[in-house]
This record gives C-alpha cells, sequence and structure tokens, in this order.
C-alpha cells in the first residue's frame, strides 16, 4: 500500500481497488499530557486507543447507514486497526466541523464574557475550522469558505443540516447510557458530487460527561463499547 498522508492520529494509505485504508494510531490530541479534543497538536499517547476509537467509530458509522445518512465507511478490521473506505475529496486543504451543545473549551475562551462554561447551546451551534496548524485553524464563516472557492452556501447547509442530525443520533445514544455530550468534531469531504461524512466518530473527538466530571477517551470509549 501506498501512504498518502500522515496525520496526528491516523494514517491513510491507497489501496488497488480505488479505496482508502486508515490506519487508527494510538495517538489524542492535547496539551502538556492531557486530553483535549479542541487541540491541534497530538498531547498524549495511550495504548490501545486507536483499536478502541475504530470500534466506536465503527458503532456509530453503521447507525448512521440505519438512519440513511451517507458516510465514507465501507468496512473495518478491528485487530489490525484499519477501516476502509470511499474515497473523498478533502474540502480546501482540510475543515474541521465543531458542533457545541455546551459552552466549553475554545468557546468559552472566546466569548467568556459573554457565556459561563457549561451553558447550554440549545439545538447545537455549529463552527467550522480550517485545517492550518500555523494559524491555529482558524475559524471560518460560510461567506468566506465561499469566497475562497472551498465551499459553496448550499454544500455549506448541507454539511450544517449533517451534522446538527449526526450530532443528535450520537448524543441520544450517550444519553442512554447516562452521558452528556457537550460538544463533538467532524470531518466532511466530497463524493459524487455530494459532501459526506469522513475521519471518524470516536471518544478523542468529543467531550463527554458523566454527573458533572469530563470522561477521559480510555473511560468514555469503554462505556461506549460496553454499552
Amino acid at each position: 500500500m501506498k501512504k498518502l498522508y500522515e496525520g496526528k492520529t491516523k494514517n491513510v494509505y491507497a489501496l488497488d481497488n480505488g479505496n482508502y485504508l486508515l490506519k487508527f494510531k494510538d495517538d489524542c490530541t492535547g496539551k502538556d499530557g492531557i486530553f483535549d479534543p479542541g487541540e491541534n497538536t497530538v498531547g498524549l499517547t495511550i495504548e490501545g486507543i486507536g483499536k478502541a476509537n475504530l470500534q466506536t467509530s465503527i458503532r456509530y458509522f453503521e447507525m448512521l447507514k440505519k438512519a440513511g445518512i451517507e458516510t465514507h465507511y465501507v468496512n473495518a478490521d478491528i485487530e489490525n486497526a484499519v477501516m476502509e473506505v470511499k474515497p473523498a475529496k478533502v474540502l480546501g486543504q482540510g475543515i474541521e466541523v465543531i458542533c457545541r451543545l455546551k459552552a466549553t473549551g475554545s468557546f468559552v475562551r472566546r466569548y467568556g464574557t459573554y457565556i459561563k462554561d457549561g451553558a447550554d447551546l440549545p439545538g447545537g451551534y455549529v463552527e467550522v475550522t480550517i485545517k492550518d496548524d500555523e494559524r491555529g485553524d482558524p475559524l471560518i464563516t460560510s461567506e468566506a469558505l465561499e469566497a475562497l472557492g472551498i465551499m459553496d452556501k448550499a454544500l455549506f447547509d448541507s454539511m450544517k443540516g449533517q451534522t446538527l442530525r449526526i450530532t443528535k443520533i450520537v448524543a441520544d445514544d450517550l444519553k442512554s447510557m447516562g452521558l452528556e455530550l457537550w460538544d463533538i468534531k467532524f470531518e466532511f469531504g466530497y463524493n459524487n458530487g455530494e459532501i459526506i461524512l469522513i475521519d471518524e466518530i470516536a471518544s478523542g473527538n468529543m467531550r463527554v460527561y458523566k454527573d458533572g466530571t469530563i470522561l477521559q477517551p480510555t473511560e468514555l470509549t469503554r462505556i461506549i463499547l460496553s454499552a
């Protein structure tokens, strides 16, 4: 296989059938050894979390499939921590979509004058960042995305609608386990002219609380996979 890209938490390889293979790693985003899905650097390594994240992703991709939501997921090999996915063109140099149900993290760092940590954001608040480590993954508006030729408003609206729908499915599943989703991060790409969910849906991409305390990735994954 030809390695196409080495990411923070996954490597991407090209397959002979035209699909791609994602190899999940044990690295997590964070800072100074502390997990934080909002960070854009690897902050810690947790043994076995790559395989566990793959299992979690399979769970949610299968849920989305049943709900009629298109994703890039094809199949997976848990033992080798790899997932086969359909090809999807990255938006620009890559964007990330965050859906916030509670104010926390960088949202509060930006807007703390107006809102307290943990305050509700009814209906979900969707924001987009462009992948640019040098500039700290800056926020970008739908108007700027269109002006830069990354995506038009119709595609943005489709992406936003999917984000809210997917977030509700994940949040409802976690709620059934006694957990509360505060925010979650997604990636999208083009496939056959449509915008679809790509990458993963795993503990390292979300903040989840239980009884007022944030769960670390290993504990959250354990609860999800034992449900």
